[in-house]
């Protein structure tokens, strides 16, 4: 896929003034500090289309992107950031269970998984909780030059043996790096084979 526009629309905390449902929907998500934004401005191949930030939970709102006017980029916030108060935290976690429940054009969830780490409970309870809700999602291992190759092999089979304790089918995995841009063409193609799956099954229907 060949990005040629990605423009921000809108911020905001209510399902209901998103944008028209009537476009392919793709969110990402993660937890504060995964590298969330610098992701989507290297997928995009545009350096400040996301806003980033030294200091965590930058995003508060979700935003929507447009992108090549075919389908819709969701920047959700992030979750686990300790300096935000309990009552921020309930606020955050309903807002973003009403959007994952009832935003109907939500297409995929891009978990994004800093790589650096061994398995994080939040991590692995925010998988399980997309699983309950029913979301499809995939996970996005990120920032994985900033260690070793063996080092990074060894985290992401650690988080999937985690996984296996409780999944019987695993979902997609992808690499990234921002820096080296590392995994942007296999999540591009991902994106433009769903959504070509989408628009087949829609003259399928019309039929």
């Amino acid at each position: 896929m060949v990005i040629k526009e990605a423009k921000f629309l809108m911020s905001n905390t209510r399902v209901d003034l998103c944008p028209a449902p009537t476009k392919p929907e793709y969110a990402f998500i993660g937890r504060s500090n995964v590298g969330k934004s610098s992701l989507i401005n290297m997928l995009t191949n545009q350096s400040k289309l996301a806003k980033t930030s030294a200091s965590p939970g930058k995003t508060q709102l979700i935003n929507h992107f447009l992108i090549n006017d075919d389908w819709y980029l969701v920047d959700l916030p992030g979750y686990g950031y300790a300096k935000v108060s309990k009552t921020s935290r309930e606020s955050w976690r309903k807002m973003i269970n009403f959007y994952f429940q009832e935003r109907e054009n939500l297409t995929c969830v891009f978990l994004l998984i800093d790589s650096r780490h061994e398995p994080l409970q939040p991590d692995l309870d925010f998988v399980n909780q997309l699983g309950t809700i029913g979301v499809p999602f995939v996970l996005v291992f990120t920032k994985t030059d900033k260690q070793s190759n063996t080092k990074t092999d060894s985290n992401i089979a650690a988080f999937v043996r985690k996984l296996k304790e409780t999944w019987d089918e695993l979902p997609r995995i992808f690499r990234t790096s921002a820096t080296k841009k590392a995994g942007r063409d296999e999540i591009l193609e991902f994106i433009q084979e769903v959504n070509l799956q989408l628009k087949e099954n829609k003259v399928k229907e019309n039929q």
